[in-house]
């Protein structure tokens, strides 16, 4: 059967120009990240690492994505141990040694958004969590390689999913990926696994721009939401690990707009930035690696 070419309700194709504006609010992302990254100790507050992340992102002229969306109260979220997303920082949550840290973090500037998460180990983490977290940042970059121009949306759940299929991890599938822009949550959906294999779902074309996140635990992949409404925890109690970067499909393939090098470091090669754009600065994700 003909497989279905039109563009999905909602989904958006950013200009050139709308591309640039987009690296920009990256930048802002990536670059709180890189200072949140060098602030995550034991006995550090999470309230503090929120404080931070404000005041990065507003002294760069932007405004925190998730503070006061849907009444989210904090400017990242901080998910600790087997907290998967969507953690709410406070200044009574104090770091502590051996937990593995998701600090996710979204900024607006100029109208677009940037989204982008790290997870970091506090202090002396077991080798076993170390690894989780390599197999998670591993699975994000095969995502990001799998957003080639020409290819389809399934591509990428597929790639993530066969990175962590052979080391039995659990790999979260009730919350995804997503389309980004003027709006931080944009059609379309983008799982972290692909049922009916590759080459399935929506065209993957020039100008599209997906935020890509891959949510792997360390047991089951089961997970429920807190009575605080927000906070996503695994059903067994067990530590989890979650890497995001937003990244725009462009003619020379992807191009990640919240890396600080554009995804040399990630995709091992040239960045991914084209001619007379946004230039490169150091690669967040050498900071910010938890192995």
């Amino acid at each position: 059967m003909a497989r279905r070419t039109r563009r999905p309700r909602g989904v958006t194709v950013k200009t050139p120009e709308q591309l640039e504006a987009m690296r920009l609010a990256g930048l802002v992302v990536g670059r709180t990240l890189e200072r949140l990254v060098t602030a995550v100790a034991p006995g550090v507050t999470t309230g503090e690492l929120d404080r931070i992340a404000e005041e990065s992102i507003r002294s760069a002229g932007a405004v925190p994505s998730f503070l006061g969306y849907h009444g989210f109260p904090a400017s990242i979220c901080t998910s600790i141990g087997a907290e998967v997303v969507h953690g709410i920082p406070s200044y009574g949550r104090e770091l502590a040694e051996g937990e593995l840290l998701s600090i996710d973090c979204g900024a607006i500037l100029r109208g677009w958004h940037g989204d982008a998460a790290v997870t970091v180990p506090v202090g002396r983490c077991a080798p076993e969590l170390l690894a989780l977290s390599a197999v998670a940042r591993d699975a994000l970059r095969a995502g990001l390689a799998a957003a080639q121009p020409g290819g389809r949306l399934s591509d990428i759940g597929d790639a993530v999913h066969n990175v962590v299929r052979p080391h039995g991890y659990g790999l979260v599938e009730d919350y995804t990926g997503h389309g980004i822009g003027t709006s931080m949550h944009e059609p379309p959906c983008v799982p972290n696994v692909a049922p009916e294999g590759p080459g399935r779902g929506m065209a993957l074309e020039v100008g599209i721009v997906l935020a890509i996140e891959p949510m792997v635990t360390l047991g089951s992949a089961r997970v429920h939401e807190l009575e605080d409404g927000w906070t996503v925890v695994t059903d067994d109690g067990r530590q989890a690990a979650h890497w995001e970067h937003t990244v725009a499909v462009t003619a020379r393939g992807p191009w990640v707009l919240t890396a600080l090098d554009g995804g040399a470091a990630l995709l091992g090669d040239a960045p991914r930035v084209p001619a007379g754009r946004t230039g490169t600065t150091p690669a967040l994700d050498r900071g910010a690696s938890a192995t």
